[in-house]
């Protein structure tokens, strides 16, 4: 950029040579046009597409330092505005909690289910896919849940079926992931660590439902140990509150109403898991309508993985339902 200026200046005075040399003679030479021909007479020429050439090249330059400072600022924004919503300072945490709290270590969670266009239409049914985001940014997805699992137990045993679903962040980085063996009256989910960190694979924890005429009962654990239950009176209570052995509250499970059109014709549940809204420093955006949620204490880490599953649970069991409707014109939005 140091050589623009002198550029300019060598321009300058060759218009006004230029100017000189017309105002002193009447002959005009064919090719005086400024920068084209130098200006006057005998002065060096600079070719036209010399400088087209070198007009692009610093505009090139620009747009490219414009981008890189905009990739800086956003790169500097995504890592310093959700660490606002934590609730977990990092410190003192052994290997599992460091690798969940990324994800984990927020006040809220919304778990949104993708619409799955074959089972729609043809009662096909695919892997479950899930969104995972944070009240406080719903802009973009601090997660994902992708299920895999066999294409002919899906058809067969629909949400009976095994499958493995893995829990990623936002780049696509596995977390941590949940196991749902085959059933046929009580379901179980396993919340497990990955065993390429560990050297093998470790359970956090389990969640197993307890059969009931019309009530949704779970019980949640981490190793042999009960940190939680939920009762729901079932029906048209979407509302899953886990509570210890004392009743009381811990964390919460809302299944939100997404529109007639989504409810009757499609899997696109959506979820709220609500962690209680102490040890949070911000509260700002769409988390400023979210009402508060006051818990006895706060759920470690691995407790959140173990409701985070429970979620899952809860969607297959109650809320996944065979498709082949071929309406899809008549899904409505929120």
């Amino acid at each position: 950029m140091r050589w623009l200026p002198r550029l300019l200046s060598h321009a300058a005075a060759a218009g006004r040579a230029s100017t000189a040399a017309r105002s002193t003679t009447s002959h005009v030479s064919g090719g005086s046009h400024g920068f084209a021909s130098g200006g006057w007479e005998g002065s060096p020429a600079v070719p036209r597409e010399w400088l087209r050439k070198l007009w692009r090249e610093e505009l090139r330059k620009l747009k490219e330092a414009a981008r890189s400072y905009e990739s800086v600022e956003a790169a500097g924004a995504a890592t310093e505005a959700p660490s606002w919503s934590y609730q977990y300072d990092g410190r003192d945490l052994d290997p599992v909690e460091a690798k969940l709290a990324p994800l984990l270590a927020r006040a809220n969670l919304v778990i949104a289910r993708d619409i799955e266009w074959a089972n729609i239409m043809f009662a096909f049914e695919q892997e479950s896919r899930y969104i995972i985001m944070d009240p406080l940014f719903p802009q973009s997805p601090v997660g994902f849940i992708r299920e895999k699992s066999n294409v002919i137990f899906r058809q067969l045993l629909r949400t009976r079926r095994p499958f493995v679903a893995e829990i990623t962040d936002a780049m696509g980085n596995e977390i941590f992931k949940v196991r749902r063996p085959f059933w046929l009256i009580n379901s179980s989910i396993y919340a497990e660590v990955d065993g390429k960190l560990f050297g093998f694979g470790q359970e956090i924890g389990v969640v197993h439902r307890r059969w009931h005429l019309w009530r949704r009962i779970y019980d949640l654990y981490l190793g042999n140990r009960q940190f939680a239950v939920v009762e729901n009176p079932g029906f048209w209570n979407w509302t899953f509150s886990l509570v210890d052995e004392d009743d009381k509250l811990l964390a919460q499970i809302d299944r939100n109403w997404r529109g007639i059109g989504f409810e009757l014709f499609t899997d696109a549940g959506q979820y709220a898991i609500r962690f209680g809204d102490e040890g949070l420093r911000h509260k700002f955006a769409l988390a400023a309508d979210v009402e508060e949620l006051h818990v006895t204490r706060q759920l470690t880490l691995p407790e959140r993985a173990v409701a985070l599953a429970l979620a899952i649970s809860l969607d297959s069991d109650y809320f996944s339902r065979r498709g082949g409707w071929g309406l899809p014109f008549l899904i409505a939005t929120e």
